[in-house]
């Protein structure tokens, strides 16, 4: 497999930037091209402000990498997926540089970024027997076979999170359909199903779903456009440069964040809306990962992020040793006073904190497992 030296970063086929690695090619650096710097956005805006100048990544925690291009690659189910597909072809991942690892992403990460030039390692086809691919998916990580991780991969593609999933278009649009586990239980995908619609009910804004093959929860992609542009998107993990090994984020943050990179009150309470429910319902997987923002464009050329519909909302008892990933005024057992101080804190007022908690905790239904 070909070291790559320099890596060309890529918005709609427009270019971003240059990233290449330091001397000791322990960290990487990222410098902005200047036609982009005339009237392009900061793709990253606390890590890689726009601005001219060479950036440097720190050693922790993506090991010399960025948080925003860490997005762009496979982690839990593509990452194992990666490993599989690359130790068959006699190639160590670990020995791969973060340029290495995104110019095999290439064009076929999710978001808008494409990185050149661009390693291929699959040959595969896009497969719509989900059923197959849910079978294979079980039997690659229960290592009974490793012969289909390539194909499981490709169909992934190079989507995040830990359950097995695939990526598909039809005459509707462009979708994730997601498969079961080896520890989920075989109706994950109903249950998925219940939250997201609960959640809708609860006025939060989720991507249009739906059934596959009446058990398979499928969603549409929000990083895909109608007309099918592909559209910038970011993980709170990404921008903040959080990792998942350390869940030390607070919902304090994650308003401040909405509040900051979209300069709009409702979003914020949108966020608020989510914290209230993610641990009225018991989701304790609500990591840094599982919150995203995106960048739209208007009719003047002007960009503005917004915050992306919410995503991975289903029972989570485990969480992080029993607790949420992501604590309330710094607590995972808070009282309702504590929501209410992280509201107040990003200007919310506690009228409107109290209004939003008795709107979803009325609307939950059977899905209220943790009355505060």
């Amino acid at each position: 497999m070909i070291k790559v030296d320099n890596l060309t970063v890529n918005y709609r086929g427009r270019k971003v930037g240059t990233m290449s690695l330091t001397p000791d090619n322990r960290l990487c650096a990222f410098e902005y091209d200047k036609a982009w710097l005339a009237d392009g956005f900061s793709i990253s805006p606390f890590e890689l402000p726009l601005k001219t100048g060479l950036f440097i990544a720190k050693l922790q925690p993506f090991n010399g990498g960025f948080g925003i291009f860490e997005d762009s690659l496979p982690d839990g189910y593509g990452r194992y997926l990666l490993h599989k597909t690359l130790m068959r072809q006699g190639v160590n991942d670990s020995d791969l540089s973060a340029l290495d690892k995104l110019s095999i992403v290439g064009n076929g990460g999710m978001g808008a970024l494409s990185y050149y030039p661009e390693t291929v390692i699959l040959n595969d086809v896009e497969q719509t027997d989900f059923d197959y691919l849910q079978t294979k998916a079980l039997e690659v990580l229960k290592e009974q076979q490793d012969t289909d991780a390539g194909l499981l991969l490709y169909n992934s593609g190079n989507s995040g999170g830990a359950r097995p999933k695939a990526v598909f278009s039809d005459s509707d649009g462009h979708w994730i359909v997601k498969f079961r586990h080896t520890y989920d239980p075989t109706d994950i995908g109903l249950q998925e199903f219940h939250y997201n619609d609960v959640a809708r009910r609860c006025g939060i804004t989720v991507s249009d779903f739906k059934l596959t093959n009446g058990r398979y929860f499928t969603t549409r992609r929000f990083d895909i456009a109608s007309d099918g542009k592909r559209i910038h998107t970011a993980t709170a993990g990404g921008l903040l440069c959080l990792s998942l090994s350390t869940p030390f984020l607070d919902y304090n943050n994650l308003l401040a964040l909405t509040g900051f990179l979209t300069q709009n009150p409702k979003e914020v309470e949108e966020m608020f809306r989510r914290m209230v429910f993610n641990y009225l319902t018991d989701n304790k997987d609500d990591h840094c990962k599982n919150f995203s923002f995106y960048v739209e464009d208007d009719d003047h050329g002007h960009y503005h992020w917004h915050l992306a519909p919410a995503y991975d909302l289903t029972l989570c008892t485990e969480g992080y040793n029993g607790e949420h990933a992501t604590s309330i005024n710094g607590t995972g057992h808070p009282a309702l006073k504590d929501m209410i101080i992280v509201g107040v804190k990003n200007r919310m007022s506690e009228q409107r904190c109290k209004e939003i908690y008795e709107e979803v905790r009325a609307n939950c239904g059977d899905l209220l497992r943790c009355d505060i």
